[in-house]
C-alpha cells in the first residue's frame, strides 16, 4: 500500500461583511492578513503533520486590488519550500463574482511557519522530495 503525498495546500472561503470593512466599504488590510495567516497555518499544519505551528515571519505582502464588502474571497495557501524546521507558505487572496464568473487576485504574501514539538521547541518537518533541505 502506498502512502499519500504530504498535502501542501489549503483553501478557505470567506465573505466580506460590514465588520470586516472600512468606511469606503473595502476589506481592512489587517483582516486580509489575519485570513492569510490562518490559511498559511492550515497549510503548514497539514504539511508538518503537527497541530502546533506558529508564524515566524510574514513578508512581501502585496495588495493589488481592493476587496469590496459583500464579495466572496478564496484564500489559497501552498507550502512552497521546507527546511529542517520551517516552511515557507505562499498565500493568495482572490475575489470571485459568481454572477459574472470572474476571479481576481487581490493580495499575495509569504509566511514562514515553524512546527513546534510538545515542549514548544522547533520540530523537524519533512523536506520536499528530491530537494536538499534548507539550513534554518
Amino acid at each position: 500500500m502506498s502512502t499519500p503525498e504530504t498535502p501542501r495546500e489549503a483553501r478557505l472561503w470567506e465573505i466580506v461583511f460590514p465588520d470586516h470593512s472600512n468606511h469606503p466599504g473595502t476589506l481592512f488590510g489587517g483582516q486580509a492578513l489575519a485570513w492569510m495567516g490562518k490559511t498559511a497555518f492550515v497549510a503548514a499544519t497539514r504539511y508538518a503533520k503537527r497541530t502546533t505551528v506558529v508564524t515566524a515571519r510574514s513578508e512581501q505582502v502585496d495588495f493589488h486590488l481592493p476587496v469590496r464588502q459583500g464579495q466572496l474571497v478564496e484564500l489559497v495557501a501552498r507550502v512552497v519550500d521546507a527546511g529542517r524546521r520551517s516552511m515557507r507558505v505562499e498565500v493568495e487572496l482572490n475575489t470571485e463574482d459568481p454572477q459574472a464568473a470572474t476571479r481576481h487576485l487581490c493580495t499575495r504574501g509569504h509566511f514562514t511557519m515553524i512546527a513546534l514539538d510538545s515542549s514548544g521547541r522547533p520540530a523537524p518537518v519533512e523536506p520536499f522530495k528530491g530537494v536538499t533541505p534548507r539550513a534554518d
